[in-house]
């Protein structure tokens, strides 16, 4: 069951809405959020729209995370304190180890009203931090932590990550996650509520302006079908079968927009098969400039392989960033990402496993402008929809939260 909010001191005041909407904040305390995450927030699109999300309705927001100096990188978010901790090295358990004691060091310090988990690998930290400080515990399941590639084939690691959740999801106030499947998951393997929905879709509804950036960048002809991979090129995320299967269609392009651990191989790939002039590599953008540059390509691509429960339910950021971009998709069939790719109509969809029909699907979209017109104009009623689960269920959850006094 989940923890009761203790009831307040005497003379305490609690969150209250004002006139504008905006919560109003407990002045017992000089943070009412830390949000921690083990990813760098300034540069993780998730992180930034929960951070906006909360800054916005009034909220006081300490982040803590790892990356470079907040000198060198300051916070995008201007009303967000950002605390950056230096990143240990190694891996595996003693990894997480490192990690945990380093996270709880860092929240025990400041005495807030809520912890914000944005991941597993923070979520036992904050627990410890919201014990000290009687404060909330908020999750956020960005993953399907059980399941992920890593532990494939290694029902121990399994067994751990699934028995770590297990304890302290049913110790949190609220749970996130990114998709039905995932929610559906882990309320059958944990017992608890089913956690709330929240896509990584844009929130805002300001017009992306596309400009030519990726044509610009690349030298790549207006009359060449660009198709874009954007994110870290690593394991299982299809990108060798993407580089395949180009290696056999001379009428488009592939750019990938990223780093990650396969970059340098991948590139070696293209060097050796002497299809560098249609296949290119450029470096990440920043989140807040992503989706003008994501728009200057025709079709955006999500290729993420059958090799674990957590690609099958995933609905990963680029998905969405493609559809606030007005961009046709061509996706793997994962469950979830097939399921919104087929309802909505946005795209096409194939196997990554099977090359011959990759290539082939690739060769049809390029050939098909009318087509890539009828799947970009389904775009707007998409986002449409998946904007009210951007943010809105995280601002909800809080303002009952923070305003319940047991």
């Amino acid at each position: 069951m989940p923890r009761t909010w203790p009831a307040p001191s005497a003379g305490a005041s609690w969150t209250k809405k004002k006139s504008d909407g905006r919560m109003m904040n407990d002045e017992r305390r000089a943070t009412d959020v830390v949000f921690a995450s083990v990813g760098d927030v300034r540069r993780n699109s998730r992180s930034l729209r929960h951070l906006r999300a909360l800054s916005g309705r009034g909220l006081r927001v300490e982040a803590i995370t790892f990356g470079p100096p907040a000198a060198d990188a300051p916070s995008p978010v201007p009303d967000v304190r950002l605390r950056v901790i230096e990143r240990p090295g190694g891996g595996g358990p003693r990894f997480f180890w490192k990690v945990h004691r380093r996270f709880r060091r860092a929240a025990r310090r400041v005495e807030a009203r809520a912890y914000h988990a944005s991941g597993l690998y923070v979520l036992p930290a904050l627990h410890g931090a919201a014990q000290k400080h009687s404060g909330r515990l908020v999750y956020d399941a960005r993953e399907l932590y059980a399941h992920l590639p890593a532990t494939a084939g290694r029902p121990w690691v399994h067994f751990g990550w699934k028995m770590l959740e297990r304890y302290f999801i049913r110790r949190a106030d609220a749970v996130f996650t990114v998709s039905p499947g995932i929610a559906d998951w882990l309320a059958r393997a944990h017992d608890v509520e089913r956690p709330r929905l929240l896509l990584n879709a844009p929130a805002s509804q300001e017009t992306v302006c596309p400009d030519d950036a990726l044509r610009r960048w690349t030298g790549l002809s207006d009359d060449t079908v660009l198709f874009l991979h954007q994110g870290n090129m690593q394991r299982d995320r299809g990108c060798v079968a993407l580089v395949e299967a180009f290696c056999r269609v001379e009428d488009a392009a592939l750019v990938f927009l990223g780093g990650g651990p396969l970059k340098p191989d991948l590139a070696q790939v293209v060097e050796e098969r002497g299809v560098g002039d249609r296949i290119r590599f450029l470096d990440p953008v920043p989140p807040d400039e992503l989706l003008s540059v994501t728009a200057s390509a025709d079709v955006g691509i999500t290729m993420l392989e059958d090799t674990c429960l957590n690609h099958r339910f995933a609905l990963p950021n680029k998905l969405f960033q493609y559809v606030a971009a007005g961009l046709p998709i061509l996706a793997s069939n994962m469950r979830e990402i097939e399921r919104v790719v087929r309802r909505r109509e946005l795209g096409c969809v194939v196997d990554p496993a099977d090359i011959d029909a990759l290539a082939a699907t690739v060769r049809w979209m390029a050939e098909q402008p009318e087509a890539r017109r009828r799947w970009a104009r389904n775009t707007a009623e998409a986002l449409e929809a998946f904007r009210g689960q951007a943010t809105r269920p995280l601002t909800e959850a809080y303002e009952t939260l923070l305003s319940k006094r047991s």
